[in-house]
């Protein structure tokens, strides 16, 4: 009894259960002991002092300045606008590259391309950061691939590349395909051009993956590099001609401890693949190396075979002959996109392309006749 009474007198006096009266179905009112506070009024989600600030758009000059002086995020901004494609962001993106074209031109072009799997990011971080060890600026330049459904990129490669994402003397600039030549980012070339205004000395330009992307590559970089690995199937499919016509250099990747005797026979069967080639324009007859991008191994003897390759057509002419017929190559691109959106963006053709490919999906019209009608709409509303 003494320890009940002590327990009851120790505790907190019992307040009185306010009770709520309430209506049942019938409408008689009852009493409750469960009772509803009213609760805390909320803040509201909004700041309301918040005020939207209007984005200042930055003048040519000021993006001028911004690029010399290799300030990364007036580059970035830069890059944006010449990837636009609204036509008011056009002619601005354009002065600024006319404007960079007398800087640009002083960096060596690198093109990256491999099966998917072949380590083609962890390769780029390895090499790259060897890179700036020996002093240079490195701009790598990763083509996303776009989806078909939704046309939309992860834009992932920053995150495979945590170190040299943190290194200063690298900027990665990753675009999406977009869909457009193949996988390559539409404009990755002008890209190229601000990148060497801003005083990167070394462009990486990593491709979707083996496929028709690496034809347009090819035709804006000095040397292309293809990255394979051993014990894939991947030795008889890289005999194949296309790819293998185009690579100044091939890499086995993935010669790690243990694998080092596949990765040599995978060389050995490239370098054999590659005597039934004919001679390059270049005149350089492409070596095969074998590397460890986890490990190291391997990436200062390839960086050595780019020097001497570059050495190499500097001094038969190659080098400069090859830039002036890409810079053609480019102009005829040029052409061919804007003939193609003025074609599509036209108002007659988008008031009757929808009809002809009834036509032609009814078997009315063939495909060729409703192109050439379609094209002479075209050209006859031009002239008028």
């Amino acid at each position: 009894m003494d320890c009940e009474n002590n327990l009851v007198s120790s505790s907190r006096p019992i307040q009185p259960t306010k009770m709520e009266h309430f209506e049942d179905q019938h409408g008689k009112e009852h009493d409750s002991a469960l009772s509803v506070n009213r609760g805390v009024s909320q803040p509201p989600t909004v700041n309301p002092h918040f005020r939207r600030v209007k984005r200042h758009r930055l003048t040519t000059d000021e993006y001028m300045k911004g690029i010399l002086e290799g300030n990364i995020t007036i580059l970035s901004q830069a890059i944006t606008l010449v990837e636009s494609l609204l036509p008011e962001h056009y002619h601005q993106a354009q002065e600024i590259i006319e404007r960079c074209l007398p800087h640009s031109g002083r960096s060596i072009r690198i093109g990256i391309t491999g099966v998917p799997g072949a380590g083609k990011s962890t390769f780029i971080e390895a090499i790259g950061n060897m890179v700036t060890r020996l002093g240079h600026k490195l701009s790598v330049l990763a083509i996303d691939p776009s989806s078909e459904r939704s046309k939309g990129s992860i834009l992932g490669d920053k995150t495979r590349m945590e170190t040299l994402v943190h290194n200063p003397d690298v900027f990665i600039r990753p675009s999406p395909s977009a869909g457009s030549l193949g996988g390559v980012a539409r404009k990755t070339r002008e890209s190229i051009i601000l990148c060497e205004a801003a005083g990167f000395d070394v462009i990486f330009i990593e491709t979707v993956g083996v496929g028709q992307s690496e034809t347009a590559v090819h035709s804006m970089v000095d040397l292309f590099l293809l990255l394979q690995i051993a014990g894939a199937g991947d030795e008889l499919q890289g005999i194949k001609r296309g790819i293998m016509e185009m690579a100044d250099m091939i890499a086995i990747n993935k010669a790690d401890s243990g694998n080092e005797r596949r990765a040599e026979i995978a060389r050995s069967h490239f370098a054999n693949a590659l005597n039934l080639f004919p001679m390059p324009d270049s005149g350089w007859k492409p070596k095969v190396y074998t590397c460890s991008a986890v490990e190291g191994n391997g990436l200062p003897e390839i960086w050595n075979g780019i020097e001497d390759f570059l050495k190499f057509t500097k001094q038969n002419g190659y080098y400069q002959q090859n830039r002036n017929r890409q810079s053609k190559y480019w102009m005829y691109e040029s052409i061919n996109e804007a003939l193609r959106e003025s074609f599509y963006r036209n108002e007659l053709i988008e008031n009757e392309i929808e009809r002809y490919e009834q036509l032609v999906l009814a078997d009315r019209k063939s495909s060729f006749v409703a192109a050439k009608e379609l094209l002479t709409l075209y050209f006859d509303s031009i002239k008028r």
